[in-house]
């Protein structure tokens, strides 16, 4: 038995099908879990199902098609969750990318979709699975966050002003769930690879340089103490530390995957 505890337990994920939500899938298939998990783009989900049912041939896992800012879709996601797999006791909010833009040039339109993004991809599907989590022993919420909620950038104002308030979200939760049985905690990511990172990779000026050399100097740049980018797969790890028993007496905290990129103790 895995010594994350999540044998026979339910496990839900949004944004699942690549990235840091996929490599939660993965690891919570491997110790045991049954998994939901979600995602817009109905061709990339798919994808994503076809390869997890190859690596985990008798695996319970459902891949559904939801738009986590829609709360019908997300109603409906947890619904065909519980009906395929039974109730949830673990939820992990994983969705939404950076916004690029400074306090001068950033809209009023943009500051309402980046806040709606950040704030609606947890409050939908908490709202949408709190009932199945309270009747579950161990239940957990994991967010994933960015390091932006505690060390803002200047040049990503609203995206790092949205991860602040979800950072407090989050602790608001926990305070209030605590009574009810329901963990709530996050991570905060710093420079993980990803599609977002690869895209500016390909668009790179230093042609001569490959993806390591790239992101080393990429890391250099962005004084990581490591010396590199994360990888999905650690994020991940935290994440699932977070999800299981093993952190029963967590709640309302963080955990740091930056690479000591944090300025803050």
């Amino acid at each position: 038995m895995s010594l994350y505890q999540l044998h026979n337990s339910t496990a839900i994920v949004t944004g699942g099908s690549s990235g840091i939500g996929l490599a939660c899938v993965e690891l919570l298939l491997e110790a045991g879990a049954a998994v939901a998990f979600c995602g817009r783009n109905e061709d990339r989900l798919r994808n994503a199902e076809a390869g997890l049912r190859q690596r985990f041939p008798e695996a319970r896992l459902l891949a559904h098609v939801c738009n986590v800012l829609d709360a019908d879709s997300v109603n409906a996601f947890a619904a065909a969750s519980l009906a395929a797999l039974g109730p949830a006791s673990v939820l992990i909010n994983n969705a939404g990318q950076g916004r690029v833009s400074t306090f001068a040039d950033t809209t009023d339109s943009a500051w309402t979709e980046e806040l709606n993004l950040k704030f609606f991809s947890v409050i939908n599907p908490v709202r949408a699975f709190k009932a199945q989590l309270e009747r579950q022993t161990n239940a957990a919420i994991v967010c994933v966050n960015s390091l932006l909620a505690s060390q803002p950038e200047p040049h990503m104002v609203a995206t790092s002003a949205a991860r602040a308030g979800v950072m407090n979200l989050v602790r608001s939760m926990a305070t209030e769930f605590a009574s009810e049985g329901i963990r709530v905690n996050g991570i905060l990511i710093g420079l993980v690879e990803s599609g977002q990172w690869r895209r500016r990779f390909e668009a790179r000026e230093e042609r001569d340089l490959d993806w390591t050399q790239w992101t080393a100097q990429l890391a250099q740049r962005k004084h990581i103490p490591l010396g590199r980018l994360g990888l999905p797969i650690e994020a991940a790890r935290a994440i699932l530390f977070l999800a299981s028993p093993l952190s029963a007496y967590t709640t309302g905290s963080h955990i740091d995957v930056s690479g000591g990129l944090s300025r803050h103790a």
